[in-house]
């Protein structure tokens, strides 16, 4: 078979189905590549993570009568056969050669209400997978998991993480609200170069309070310990701000995130612009001092 892949949300960061898909069909002896337009395959998947709020489908005449279309964007009832979802992924689709991509455990028992991880996944994180499906050797190890640290089998998992002496990233990030001293000196006996939390719900003093707790624990400079700080979504933008100007007082490096941008007002998009861009960060510590026009 020809085989042609589209990776609709671009190739900013690789589609880890797409790389299964590859894998499984060269292991069949099919011939697979990227997509190009005008040319004849017997079948393409196209691969998307976000939907339209993010993401315009592709809508490209593509020469084939098979294409099947999966991921987020396309629905939360759609999901890869056992024997795909557990191939080593084909790095070399995207180039990949010091960066290992992966779920170690799928499902959060938050269920937040802008989240799809508790609607597809389910409310109970479990363990999917152990680390060499995915890693053999890599320098570098990126973890999707939407909540390791709920997982009955986090030490265990941990463990692998601490072994592989690989330097990790958790880029859905750790839920502090979950933290323990255990979980911690886990964490502090990996090799981070940043961590990642979340503070989306900004009633949440239980959060505050962990991050609070926490912070002198973490053997990471401030400038590497990003808190996501939810926006646009059930806060105002004095809620946002105060959150923002709480985490600057603990030494967290916030991170504005904007939920449905394209109805979120101006002033907020500005104040996005000034967290986000690390140099205007740290040279303008209040937002009230922050001129737009100089950004």
């Amino acid at each position: 078979m020809r085989v042609g892949l589209v990776d609709v949300d671009g190739h900013n960061f690789p589609n880890l189905c797409l790389m299964k898909l590859s894998a499984w069909h060269k292991a069949q002896g099919d011939e697979v590549e990227f997509a190009i337009p005008l040319m004849p395959y017997d079948r393409i998947y196209m691969a998307r993570v976000f939907d339209d709020t993010y993401t315009h489908d592709d809508l490209t005449a593509y020469q084939c009568t098979d294409v099947r279309k999966g991921g987020t964007g396309y629905g939360l009832d759609n999901k890869l056969p056992y024997e795909v979802e557990h191939m080593f992924p084909d790095y070399s689709l995207y180039g990949i050669t010091d960066t290992a991509y992966g779920f170690l455990t799928r499902g959060c028992p938050r269920h937040c209400h802008f989240c799809i991880v508790g609607d597809k996944e389910g409310l109970i994180s479990r363990k999917v997978a152990d680390l060499n499906e995915f890693w053999n050797g890599q320098k570098n190890i990126c973890l999707c998991d939407p909540n390791m640290f709920a997982c009955k089998d986090w030490r265990d998992l941990a463990g692998q993480l601490i072994d592989s002496k690989a330097t990790v990233e958790f880029n859905q990030g750790i839920d502090i609200r979950a933290m323990t001293d255990e979980k911690c000196e886990a964490l502090n006996n990996m090799k981070l170069s940043m961590l990642h939390f979340a503070w989306d719900n900004y009633p949440d003093e239980h959060c505050y309070n962990r991050l609070k707790k926490y912070r002198d624990m973490f053997r990471l400079d401030g400038r590497n310990l990003t808190v996501y700080v939810l926006t646009n979504f059930n806060t105002t933008i004095e809620q946002d701000l105060d959150r923002i100007y709480r985490l600057r007082e603990l030494d967290y490096t916030p991170y504005v995130m904007i939920y449905n941008k394209p109805s979120a007002p101006q002033k907020l998009r500005h104040i996005q612009r000034w967290v986000n861009n690390k140099f205007v960060w740290r040279s303008c510590e209040r937002f009230e001092d922050y001129d737009p026009s100089l950004a």
